[in-house]
């Protein structure tokens, strides 16, 4: 799908230089223009654009806005708060061609992947719609007589949200919707290296703010460094941070809530997501599915297929279909006609792939397929198998966010399932079998011990009506769909006595 960057840019009200901060309260600022930083196109290693990043004074008047602007939002009915999420997502909608291209231009993806991420931010707006009519408490019975006890779920304050730059929109949109359906306000930290997603989004939030008359729900907050960043995190006004991004810092992002009885974190960290390939497995429909799960986003998907656990008598096939199933995989520009995969995000996410691949050769790992960086301007590489790898090597045990893929075997099915298992990180699993057998065990309590689980299908890919989330390193928080929900909420048990009398009676006269 050819365009023209400058076209899209104009279209989105993305300027050659941006402010990187917004609320209600005071509008647009950032930094002096001395202090802006540029916005490098990963698919051509050139500046697209520019942005002034929000300062510590920004950040005290976000929060300010923020902080004033729930406590009325709070008490807005929740269907009328949704009315606000449903108008963005109309917005989003009415703009959803020119939003894809800004993703690909940000991130490197393909139009496609960009559209389909933006189509992800109108069915989760559809979805928290709804949602708002359904915050469910339930009635319960109480051991006193002429007492009713029911238990319902009140708003938290204000969220911040912290979104990493694989998906600059669906991460915002997944936490953000159901933040504010909920009753809280909403302060968005964007990843700098993707700030013109952001941009655009916010402008059309702000549109949507002005259509329903609720200012003040969301704001944006975008500095270069991670230092200000901290200031999110630290801040105890701020009820509830989600966080996506690396196993570390969420760690850190986990001990520093902690140390405030009654804030909250979310966490969506790393993932090191494997699929199990038995002996009764289509091979044809596992190659197009692992193709899907390893190279889709260039492998820039917490939920990317870094290993496959091949049953022995079906591995070498097994291999050779994937190897021909990459090599029908066009990487390039997203611009370019027919380009599937686009660049990594930048160099040194190219660094991180040549030093996994080299590790893994040096300790016996045969290159099936790929293994280089592409020769040409960006930050791109080539869709990599790797076989004959042994689960126990350090390159296995960790994340690498790249089209880079290890592939193992096993003799029995629960050897399988131990070394599907043996990683620090519990995100996304799944099983390739035609045996019900298989198939259940890998599904039991003994099975996959993992957030999500997938049968005869990628690792990757998202419904919006189901949780999303893992266990382990992976941080235990879960987003989207299902009762996710109640996350950004209190509980509140209440008993009310309609009875007239206490259980002091006979002993108190007042009379």
């Amino acid at each position: 799908m050819k365009f023209e960057i400058q076209e899209v840019l104009d279209a989105a009200g993305v300027e050659h230089l941006n402010a990187g901060a917004y609320c209600s309260d005071g509008g647009w600022s950032g930094a002096p223009v001395d202090e802006a930083f540029d916005h490098i196109n990963p698919a051509t290693g050139k500046s697209t654009a520019r942005v002034l990043p929000a300062t510590e004074s920004d950040y005290d008047r976000i929060i300010r806005c923020a902080i004033g602007a729930q406590k009325k939002w709070a008490m807005v009915p929740a269907p009328e708060r949704g009315q606000l999420v449903s108008r963005i997502g109309e917005l989003v909608a009415q703009n959803h061609e020119t939003l894809g291209k800004i993703v690909a231009i940000d991130t490197g993806k393909s139009v496609m992947e960009g559209m389909a991420e933006i189509g992800e931010v109108i069915d989760m707006a559809r979805l928290a719609a709804g949602q708002s009519r359904m915050l469910y408490g339930f009635t319960q019975q109480s051991q006193r007589q002429r007492h009713r006890m029911y238990d319902q779920w009140l708003p938290l304050g204000v969220a911040g949200i912290i979104s990493a730059y694989n998906f600059p929109a669906a991460v915002w949109a997944q936490n953000g919707f159901l933040s504010a359906i909920c009753g809280n306000t909403v302060i968005w930290k964007p990843s700098p290296k993707v700030p013109l997603t952001a941009i655009a989004l916010q402008r059309i939030t702000i549109q949507a703010m002005e259509d329903t008359g609720h200012s003040g729900v969301f704001s944006l907050y975008l500095p270069e460094s991670d230092a200000s960043a901290q200031r999110l995190v630290d801040d105890e006004r701020v009820a509830l941070v989600s966080f996506t991004g690396s196993t570390q810092v969420g760690e850190m992002v986990a001990q520093t809530i902690a140390r405030s009885l009654g804030r909250r974190c979310l966490l969506e960290c790393s993932g090191n997501n494997a699929c199990i390939v038995d002996e009764t497995a289509d091979l044809k429909l596992a190659a197009r599915s692992l193709a899907f799960g390893v190279v889709g986003t260039s492998g820039q998907r917490c939920t990317s297929t870094r290993r496959v656990i091949a049953q022995k008598s079906v591995q070498e096939r097994l291999v050779e279909h994937m190897v021909s199933a990459f090599s029908q995989i066009k990487v390039g520009d997203p611009r370019e006609e027919d380009a599937i995969v686009g660049p990594l995000i930048d160099i040194h996410a190219v660094r991180h792939f040549e030093t996994a691949i080299q590790e893994a050769v040096e300790l016996g790992g045969r290159i099936a397929c790929g293994g280089s960086r592409i020769d040409r301007p960006g930050f791109y590489v080539e869709s990599t198998i790797i076989a004959d790898c042994e689960p126990h090597w350090n390159c296995l045990q960790r994340e690498t966010f790249a089209p880079l893929v290890y592939v193992l075997g096993y003799e029995t099915l629960d050897e399988a399932i131990h070394i599907h298992n043996e990683v620090a990180q519990g995100l996304a699993s799944g099983i390739h079998s035609e045996s019900m057998r298989n198939i259940e065990h890998f599904l039991s309590a003994a099975g996959s011990d993992c957030g999500i689980a997938k049968v005869n299908m990628g690792t990757t890919g998202a419904d919006v009506g189901a949780a999303f989330g893992g266990e382990k390193e992976t941080g235990g928080g879960r987003t989207a769909g299902s009762d996710a929900w109640k996350g950004y909420m209190r509980r509140q048990s209440v008993c009310i006595n309609w009875s007239g009398t206490t259980p002091w009676d006979s002993i108190i006269d007042l009379d």
